[in-house]
């Protein structure tokens, strides 16, 4: 009995030497562990176990919780998912992710032959750096409630990359690599929105965020984890290609109101107005009328199959200074499948004075003449495990506007094209090894064409 009242004054004095009560349970798991270990005898170890749960009965409740101003108790608890917390009816969550790849790019040396204007195949040579892929590292950060029966939120999005950006160059945050000493990272401020809806409503965004058309096309891609095509790997800036240019038109972050509706049997639509955007390489303007975009997805299951289905559009009148107005309007569809291991994509866009790579770029002859553009990627992408290999093939082309743009641009691309191969290995549940091996080829309208390859090998953190 002695050696039982040492051993009970042992462990009480290891709880209270801690410097906040003891949460429920606690004196329970430690005799457990010294039950456990043999240094309590089995009656001991009840009788302990016995006087514990007699001395909790005894305990005086605990007091109640005030409320604070959400209206919620003052307590904080962790997120169900992601990095952050809920203090009474308000959450705050951070996400994010890290990534950086070696990536070795083997392009032709420049000649009369490989010139070509859009083209995105280097020409140039060998080169070597270590930079980001696809996606530059991100911390998101998200303030969520309930007020008034409404579910409102404030999301902010913060993009920055490893490599340092020559500003002077333009482009913002996004400019030409500056591979020097004493030189900076850039910060691309990607998003800023507030949100608010219900259940039976929908939702309703406000602010700068990811646009809808071609944004599945880059959602699904599997380069967007990776590299694909490196695009100024001697000075590289925030991000490589992927299959941007060779597959689709970047989607872009863009100032929008959209409304999403609540999903009906698996379908959703949204709808939104946006900034209008001027021509990065035609003539000057001044437009007066916000664009549109619109989407519409469906998401469910056949059988054993998973399906997500898309098609999307956009459209806005270009109100050109010194020249003719013109309009330009694009759409864009798809389709994921996943059936066991395997996941296959297949996507399709069509426009006409949107351009090539990016919205509005080579979009017109420069005097208000739109060209027509089109382009498609096909993918698949098979998992065992933690292991992921996978391919794709697109190709994105550019038509002239009228015979006179055909003399007048000889070398304008006709088309990007690339192959993937990618390989994959997730490593934890937040890292994920990769490697890739891209070919990627440019041909002018006037027969000048170039080619390229580049391996890539590093790894991408989520959190």
């Amino acid at each position: 009995m002695k050696r039982t009242l040492l051993l009970a004054s042992a462990a009480m004095g290891l709880l209270c030497a801690t410097a906040t009560p003891a949460l429920a349970g606690t004196t329970a798991d430690l005799l457990k562990r010294l039950h456990e270990k043999r240094i309590l005898s089995d009656e001991e170890y009840q009788e302990l176990l016995k006087n514990e749960s007699a001395e909790a009965a005894s305990a005086p409740a605990a007091p109640p919780v005030t409320p604070d101003a959400s209206g919620g108790g003052r307590t904080v608890r962790m997120t169900d998912s992601g990095v952050g917390f809920e203090m009474g009816d308000v959450t705050l969550k951070f996400s994010g992710s890290v990534n950086g790849f070696y990536v070795h790019d083997n392009g032709e040396a420049p000649s009369a032959t490989n010139s070509v204007v859009g083209g995105v195949a280097t020409v140039g040579g060998k080169s070597s750096a270590i930079r980001n892929g696809l996606l530059p590292g991100f911390l998101k950060v998200e303030v969520m409630t309930r007020q008034g029966g409404w579910d409102v939120g404030a999301h902010f999005g913060m993009y920055p990359g490893i490599n340092s950006v020559n500003y002077a160059a333009g482009g913002g945050a996004n400019s030409p690599g500056n591979p020097r000493g004493l030189q900076t990272a850039g910060i691309d401020f990607r998003q800023t929105y507030l949100t608010f809806g219900r259940s039976g409503f929908g939702e309703v965004k406000i602010g700068r965020d990811i646009g809808l058309f071609a944004s599945e096309q880059i959602l699904n891609d599997i380069t967007l984890l990776s590299s694909g095509t490196p695009a100024g790997n001697v000075a590289p800036s925030n991000t490589t290609l992927g299959r941007i240019g060779v597959g689709y038109i970047y989607t872009d972050f863009q100032p929008q109101i959209t409304y999403t509706t609540p999903s009906f049997s698996g379908f959703t639509a949204s709808l939104g107005i946006f900034e209008p955007l001027s021509s990065l390489t035609g003539p000057d303007e001044a437009n007066k009328e916000p664009g549109f975009q619109g989407k519409l997805v469906y998401d469910g299951k056949f059988g054993g199959v998973g399906t997500r289905l898309w098609a999307a559009g956009i459209r806005q009148k270009h109100n050109v200074i010194a020249g003719p107005d013109y309009t330009s309007w694009g759409w864009d569809a798809g389709a994921k499948v996943t059936v066991g291991p395997l996941t296959l994509v297949g996507t399709y866009y069509d426009a006409s004075g949107l351009g090539t790579t990016a919205l509005n770029l080579f979009d017109t002859d420069g005097l208000g003449n739109k060209r027509d553009s089109h382009g498609f990627y096909l993918q698949g992408l098979a998992t065992f495990g933690k292991v992921s290999v996978g391919g794709s093939y697109g190709e994105s082309s550019l038509d002239y506007a009228n015979a006179a743009d055909a003399l007048a641009n000889p070398t304008l691309v006709d088309k990007n094209s690339s192959w993937v191969g990618q390989l994959r290995y997730g490593l934890t549940s937040w890292v994920t090894l990769l490697s890739e091996y891209v070919h990627t080829k440019s041909e002018a309208h006037n027969g000048n064409q170039a080619s390229s390859d580049a391996v890539a090998a590093g790894a991408i953190l989520f959190f």
